[in-house]
C-alpha cells in the first residue's frame, strides 16, 4: 500500500546506518524476506515485479521497523533479528 515503508538498521562497523524502503505508489507494497544469512526488502508492484530492492546480511541487521501506511492500523512492529546492541 502506498505509504508503507520499512526501516533497516545495520551495524557498520562501529557505528549504524538506517535504511529505508518505501511503497512510492499506489498499489505497490514493500515484501520483506530472509532466509540463507540475507535479509531482503522489496518494493513490488500488484504483479510481484520487484521495483527497489535492499539486501543484507542478517548478521549485521541490528532491528527491521515496519511502518503500516494507516495510522488507524496498529503501531509498527519491531523485529529483533537477535544480534545484541
Amino acid at each position: 500500500m502506498k505509504g508503507d515503508r520499512v526501516e533497516v538498521v545495520v551495524d557498520a562497523g562501529g557505528t549504524t546506518r538506517t535504511y529505508e524502503i518505501e511503497a512510492t505508489r499506489a498499489g505497490r507494497r514493500v515484501d520483506v524476506t530472509h532466509g540463507r544469512g540475507l535479509v531482503e526488502v522489496a518494493e513490488v508492484t500488484r504483479g510481484g515485479t520487484p521495483v527497489r530492492t535492499g539486501r543484507f546480511m542478517a548478521n549485521r541487521v541490528i532491528a527491521l521497523v515496519e511502518h503500516p501506511a494507516d495510522e488507524t492500523a496498529e503501531p509498527a512492529t519491531v523485529l529483533s533479528l537477535g544480534r545484541a546492541a
